[in-house]
């Protein structure tokens, strides 16, 4: 283990659910939220700063958790006191974190983020400890399901699908960067936004998988071949901070699909998810259980 903390970082033995292990980002999340978000070159004030825990992986670990998943996190984080703020829910919601690596040379990652009153938002990473997690630190353990991000090393992305075994390989492309090709050939899903689709054409030009397009409020499509199988559309709620609704679209959409949901039931539900996220203020904090994915979904109908 490369993380020499408390016993928490291992899951209690009630959980039940699919093993779902996340290989990605650990931050920090400095929010400021102001009434609008800023032009190039302009200074916006009157904002309220809050830290919160982040990081594409950590997101999504835990909403993976949140929703029923037994959860291993796989990443990098600094031997400093953001540290321990950064991986705080993940120890209070029981994910395992021995798959972590404390570096005592690089800082924990943090992303300094701007929430406008409407929810929009602008994101800059430092990624610090994230990018040191090469592949030799990787060692995973058989899951049912594996969950990667962007926002680590391309070569440690390579190194999940030499060790992932036959579980269900979901990528969300983003950031979006070159893919290697090891990679798109073992996905079964890739999660882009539709802002990023015009970049990510080109890379995924003959990738045959499932292919989610997040369409913020206006739901998701999910194509295979190029071929639209399944659409929907996001339930309609106050949005509050759309900071890691597509992390909670991912995770819910990677456990529905993973329980056999028929891809329009699978779609519906992730994004019933990401939108009970983006409802709620902060990320992590935010992520919603299986009940208040319901009750939306039932809301909705």
């Amino acid at each position: 283990m490369n993380d020499h903390s408390a016993s928490t970082d291992h899951p209690p033995h009630d959980i039940t659910g699919p093993t779902v292990s996340v290989v990605g980002s650990i931050n920090l999340d400095m929010v400021a939220h102001a009434p609008r978000l800023p032009l190039p070159g302009e200074s916006v004030t009157d904002a309220q700063l809050a830290q919160y825990p982040g990081g594409k992986g950590a997101n999504q670990a835990l909403a993976a958790r949140r929703l029923g998943a037994r959860v291993v996190m796989h990443g990098g984080v600094g031997q400093d006191p953001e540290a321990k703020q950064a991986l705080s829910l993940l120890r209070a919601a029981g994910i395992d974190l021995s798959g972590l690596k404390v570096f005592a040379d690089r800082p924990t990652g943090l992303a300094l983020i701007v929430v406008a009153e409407n929810g929009d938002n602008q994101i800059v990473v430092a990624p610090g400890a994230n990018r040191g997690f090469t592949r030799e630190y990787l060692h995973l353990k058989p899951a049912d399901a594996v969950i990667c991000q962007m926002e680590i090393p391309r070569d440690t992305l390579v190194a999940v699908t030499e060790q992932c075994g036959d579980a269900f390989f979901c990528l969300n492309l983003s950031p979006v960067r070159e893919v290697p090709q090891p990679v798109l050939d073992r996905a079964d899903l890739i999660v882009v936004n539709e802002v990023d689709v015009a970049a990510t054409e080109p890379l995924l030009a003959g990738y045959q998988g499932l292919l989610a397009i997040t369409k913020a409020a206006r739901g998701a499509d999910l194509k295979r071949g190029g071929e639209t199988v399944a659409s929907a559309a996001a339930p309609k709620v106050k949005v509050v901070d759309t900071t890691g609704a597509g992390d909670a679209f991912t995770a819910a959409l990677t456990l529905a699909l993973l329980r056999g949901d028929a891809p329009a039931a699978a779609l519906a539900y992730a994004c019933a998810a990401g939108s009970c996220a983006a409802a709620a203020p902060g990320t992590q904090h935010s992520f919603p259980d299986p009940a208040a994915v319901a009750d939306l979904m039932a809301g909705a109908g």
